[in-house]
Parts: C-alpha cells; structure tokens; sequence
C-alpha cells in the first residue's frame, strides 16, 4: 500500500496540474437538514470556493437518482474528488466510496461532512447559524478533499479458519454454517457442556418443540463434522493479529472432556442432561492442563447470556420459598425436573400463581438498586413476555384450577405469532394487572387467618389506579437477560461494550454482526437479548460476514493506517509509548550514511489508524493515510477563515 499509489480515473485527473476539481453535493436528507438548513444557499456559497467545480443539492442523496448524479459529474466533470454533505459517516460514507467505484475512480477520493447531527439536529432553533456552520464544514470537507491522494486497500492473506468462542445454539448454529462453506472451525466452551442457555429450556415457543430434541440434533450434526473441532471446559487466554491471521491461544483445564473431533461411531452419540446440557458419551479423561494455539482468520463471539439474579428481599426472593425465577418455573413444569412436572411447592399443590414481569429490566435510576459497575439494567430483555405468556398458558393447559395473575408494566410480544399467547391466555382466564415502574408490586407474607401463605399488593392503572391485594401460593419472578461476564474476552480482543453492557455492533442495520474490530463478528445474545430464532438468524449471519471474508483467501483492509517518514524520524520511541496496538509499531535498525539508527515501523495489518503516533510525534514524522497533518491544517484554516 502506498499513499502514492494510483487506481483508475484518480491519479490520471491529477495529472493535470494542481488545480483541484471538486464535487460538491448538499442533501436535504428528506427535510431532516433543509427543514433548518437552506441547502441552496448553502451550495451557492460552496461554489465560491476556487477548487469546487459544481455544486449542487439533492432531496436525498443516497438514493440511486442521487448517486446517479455524481456519476454523471465524475464524467461530465472530469472531478478529482467529491464531497457529499449529508448524515453520519457512519450511515453513508461506504455508499459513496462504492459509488465512485463505480464511476471508475478511486474510492478513497471522497470526503463526507455531517451537517445533519452536528447541525440540524444541533442547532433546530437557529436556522440562520446552523446555515453559516453548514456552510463551514463543508468548506473544511473541500479542503482536505482538495489534499487527498488515491489510496489502496492494505491486502492480506486470509487463514481458512474461524475460532468460535461459545458453545450455545448460536455458537452451533454458526460453526455449522461456516463448514458448510469449506471453512474450519474451533468451538471454545467454558463450560462441560453444549447448548447453553437453550438447554434450560423444556419446550421452545412458538412451536412447542422439545429443546433436548433441537439442541440434540444440532450437537450431533456439529460433532459428526470432521471440520469442526471443540473444547469444552477451555477457555480463550490470550489473542494476537487481526483479521486473516490470529493466533489464538486457549488453554484447556485438566480432568475434563478435551477434545471432541473425529468421534468414533460408537462415541459419538450425544446424551442430553436436563437443564445442563448435551454431552459426548464414551470421551476419555485427561489428567493435566493443556494449551493450545489454533490460527484462524476470523472469531465468532457467541458468549450468551445469564439471567438476572434478583437480590435477597427484592420481591421477597430469598425470604421465601414460594418466590421463584421464571426459569425455576419452567424447571418445576418439566416431567424431568424436580417435583416430576407437578405444580407444587413443599409438597403442596399451588392453587394461585402471580406471575411479575420485567424483574431485572426496564429499572430505572432511583426506584432500582443498580448493579455492581452503578448502572441499572434499563433496556428492555424482549423474550420475557412471550416466556411468561406460554407459561402462563402452559399451567391453564395442565392445571386448570389453578389461578393464574399476570402483573405486567407492557405486554411486549412483538415476535410472529406471540400475540397469540396474550389471546390465549385472556381467554383461558389469566387475569392481568397494570403497575408503573414507580410504583413495583409488593409481595409479603400474608397473616395467619389468610388462606394463602403469600399476598402480592399492585396499583392496578386497568381499573384507575385501584389498590389490590392478591393471595396466593406462588410468586413468580420473570427475570430479564444480562450478559455474561466476559470481562476476560473483552481486555484481550478490545471488544466494544454498550451502555447495557452487551457486546457492541459496528451499525445495527448496516453492519448487524460486525465489530469494530476487524475480524470479530457476534453471535446470539452476546449482543443483547433475543430469542432463539433471532440467535440463529445472527449466528447465520455472522457466519456469512465470515464465509465471505474467508473464501477469497485473503481479505482487504482500508488504507487509513500511519505511515513514517524515514527522513524526519529520529527513533525517539514515543509514538511506541502511545500506541495501543500490539506489534503496530516497532523500532527497526536502518543504516543511514554507513550508521545504524533506529526508526519507527509500521505493520499495517495490526494499525487501527487512530492517530494517537502523529499526535505525540515531535518531528511531524508519522502521518496517517487519508488523515494527514497537512489536511488537517488546511480543515482548521477553511473553519477558522474570515
């Protein structure tokens, strides 16, 4: 890669001398920027400007007649760059690279200004200033355009493996699909056993499939394959690369499974354990702790999730027995589970069940009692509802005397087909009451001329804000999803973390499964909560993102990496002190003038382009591809200007 480096229509339309030829293009984006924004005057101002060749504007510019237009102009034009004034970066900055693609020039001749979240919707009450700072940052975005030379993808070569770190449904699901595609794998599991969260599961909705017969047939499918490899009881320790080449470290704790590939035909069947999960019959034992590298040219999060665990006394959980989780529920209603699918506690049958939605998600600041880190879990967990719902239908079904009190802030069933269990429910007779976050239902003991031993006390908003008292046998909690502690995986890969503390994709719509890191993808509800059908459609979906990264053998990473002039560097070594990125910079011995001196190094494949070397480079001798000191100046100068 060289920032010299010419591709198509780019380096020949510089040929011509140093007057710049740019495009501007101005996006009403639909009235979200021109409902503040004069866009026309805005393009009128931007033509005064000696580089800009045309100027125009557009109701939205990512639409294909938009995009058409720049076409046109590369041509008609003969533009050396283009500027489009629109959204983020982050929606449209790849349409517009692909777009000068397709006019033959070079991608990375291209500027983007956001002049929607940094003025429109900044400045809403002042549209005459939002048009002057409009105005402003595009002149800064011309201004480095006029500075941009073509640049070339930094090509690697692309290992034909793919390291999966979770051994749930989603884990599965994407090990799977990527060896339908040719590619290997290696699933790494904590735990003994496969199938996660799906194995505490009796039946899943909507279907009423069993999940030991899901789970099973997936297992078996995955350890018949003599392309995929997994460890269970391992776990990853350290990581080093990028994207096409990692050197993944996991280690293996002894007297455990191992190894589970190449089973043979009389091993290899698996054993479902209710409410653990599915295990290889027939696996020998090992006696010590094992370390493995494996080389792999993606990794797959796929880390699941836990349920909340409520604290002691909140809703009385801990302080009685007949306070259970919603899990504990299902546990109870399995044949397999502990009272043999009997609905009973301490031997007695339940003949009143309230059933409290959204413990542990949906908290607010000041009426919950945050979690360790300060933060309260205020996202909504999405799958509650629907659970709560079939089991509430689950006990009509089975026990129909029993009486069954929904207590609720929202029903929130939003898949196919989960608005039904509402329906059903109603008409089964489940009875539900509305609280409001600030005001939680209350459970007690109830006093000793009760007939019951629990009592739950709600403002229910259904009948006004009428107060009611409901006895009953059985509370139980529906409990929401956190992610698990992966505090480990996140210091070694740098994986980003949301504010609710799950895995962070780069964009959620155009970029789902992807990470900003390069190379690392996300699977299942590591990425937040989701039901099993959403799982596998993002294991799948993460296994594709892979498949295409992988097939062609190598893969191609944008440009925007440092680069060290050897003249100016004296070998200092603080940019080294700065960087972040193991192995992106290195001191190097050079002979210069018949002496040996050190200069700075940059490995391309492992720079993230962050800049952290230029900024503390005392010489001015580490620039950043696309981002250079020089148009950096030239932006300020275009900002600061009369």
């Amino acid at each position: 890669m060289s920032e010299q480096g010419q591709s198509q229509n780019g380096g020949d339309s510089m040929s011509r001398g140093n007057q710049r030829r740019i495009g501007v293009y101005v996006c009403h984006c639909g009235g979200n920027i021109s409902d503040v924004v004069d866009v026309a005057q805005v393009a009128e101002e931007i033509k005064k400007i000696p580089e800009v060749a045309v100027a125009r504007t557009n109701m939205f510019m990512c639409s294909d007649p938009g995009q058409e237009t720049i076409l046109e102009d590369l041509k008609a034009e003969q533009l050396d760059g283009v500027v489009v004034a629109s959204c983020s970066p982050k929606l449209h900055e790849l349409t517009f690279r692909n777009t000068l693609k397709r006019g033959e020039h070079n991608p990375f001749l291209y500027e983007h200004a956001n002049i929607r979240e940094q003025v429109s919707w900044a400045h809403h009450d002042d549209p005459a200033d939002a048009t002057k700072k409009a105005v402003r940052l595009i002149a800064a975005a011309v201004a480095k355009a006029a500075r941009l030379r073509p640049l070339e993808p930094i090509r690697i070569e692309a290992f034909p493996h793919a390291v999966v770190v979770g051994a749930g449904i989603a884990g599965l699901t994407a090990a799977k699909r990527l060896s339908r595609q040719g590619i290997g794998v290696t699933i790494v599991e904590k735990s003994s056993f496969l199938g996660g969260q799906t194995a505490q599961l009796d039946r899943v909705y909507p279907t009423g499939e069993k999940a030991q017969d899901l789970l099973t047939q997936l297992v078996e499918d995955v350890v018949d394959d003599p392309n995929i490899t997994i460890y269970t009881d391992a776990e990853v320790v350290s990581s080093k690369g990028t994207i096409g080449d990692f050197q993944v470290q996991i280690r293996r704790r002894s007297g455990k499974q191992g190894r589970w590939q190449g089973i043979g035909e009389v091993d290899k069947k698996t054993a479902f354990r209710p409410f653990q999960g599915c295990v290889i019959r027939g696996l020998p034992q090992s006696g010590a702790d094992e370390d493995i590298q494996i080389k792999a040219g993606v990794v797959i999060i796929a880390t699941g999730f836990r349920h909340y665990e409520p604290r002691s006394g909140e809703y009385a959980y801990g302080e009685s027995p007949r306070v259970i989780t919603l899990p504990d529920l299902i546990k109870m209603l399995s044949d397999e589970g502990p009272t043999g699918g009997r609905l009973e506690i301490q031997g007695r049958p339940v003949r009143d069940v309230a059933l409290i939605h959204c413990v542990g998600s949906r908290q607010v600041d000041g009426i919950h009692e945050p979690q360790p880190d300060g933060r309260v879990n205020s996202y909504c967990s999405r799958v509650c509802c629907t659970a709560t719902l079939q089991a509430a239908n689950e006990i009509k079904d089975r026990f129909p005397g029993v009486e069954v009190y929904e207590l609720y802030q929202d029903i929130r069933a939003y898949g196919r087909g989960h608005e039904d269990y509402y329906e059903q429910a109603s008409q089964k007779g489940v009875l539900f009451f509305r609280y409001t976050s600030d005001a939680p239902p209350v459970v007690e003991k109830a006093g000793p001329t009760s007939s019951r031993p629990l009592k739950v006390r709600v403002r229910d908003t259904l009948t006004f804000g009428e107060d009611l008292e409901i006895p009953v046998d059985l509370v139980v909690l529906s409990v929401g999803m956190m992610p698990n502690d992966i505090s480990d995986l996140i210091d070694i890969f740098k994986l980003p973390v949301g504010t609710d503390r799950f895995l962070q994709e780069v964009h959620p719509k155009l970029r789902p499964v992807e990470m900003a890191v390069n190379g690392l993808l996300l699977a299942g509800t590591s990425q937040g909560p989701r039901d099993i059908t959403e799982s596998c459609a993002a294991a799948a979906a993460a296994a594709s993102k892979a498949a295409i990264a992988l097939g062609k053998g190598y893969v191609e990473l944008e440009p925007f990496v440092a680069q060290v002039d050897p003249a100016k560097c004296d070998g200092c070594g603080l940019c080294l002190e700065e960087c972040s990125y193991e192995g992106a910079l290195v001191l190097q011995d050079v002979h210069v003038d018949e002496k040996v001196e050190q200069k700075a190094l940059v490995t391309p494949a492992l720079c993230m382009g962050c800049g952290a070397c230029a900024a503390v480079c005392p010489r001015r001798a580490i620039n950043v591809s696309g981002w250079t000191l020089d148009q950096f100046d030239a932006m300020v100068d275009a900002i600061a200007a009369d």
